[in-house]
This record gives structure tokens, C-alpha cells and sequence, in this order.
């Protein structure tokens, strides 16, 4: 097996620029779902616990 450079494996035959373009904006998506998602729960369950309250009295 043929020891590489990290610079060769980074560009990936000339590809590389496509490829760690699309991970960056995969990984991008992931963290913009992530953040709203939890940002949606964090609503929901202050309306819930609100309306729970409103129930209650």
C-alpha cells in the first residue's frame, strides 16, 4: 500500500474541493436542524407547561 500525504488525501484525486464543499454544507444542515429543532422544543414545552398552568387554576 502507497503511503499518501495529507495534502493528497485532502485533495482526493482533484475532487476534494466538491467533496469537503459538500460535507461543509451537509454538516452545515445538520447544525441548522439541530439548533431548530431544539429551539421548537424549547417552545412547545413553555406552551405546554403554560397551558398546563391556565388548566390548572
Amino acid at each position: 500500500m502507497k503511503e499518501r500525504s495529507l495534502s493528497e488525501i485532502l485533495a482526493m484525486s482533484g475532487y476534494g474541493a466538491y467533496v469537503w464543499t459538500a460535507f461543509g454544507v451537509v454538516l452545515l444542515a445538520l447544525l441548522l436542524l439541530y439548533i431548530t429543532s431544539r429551539r421548537r422544543l424549547q417552545k412547545a414545552q413553555k406552551r405546554q407547561q403554560r397551558l398546563l398552568a391556565e388548566r390548572q387554576q
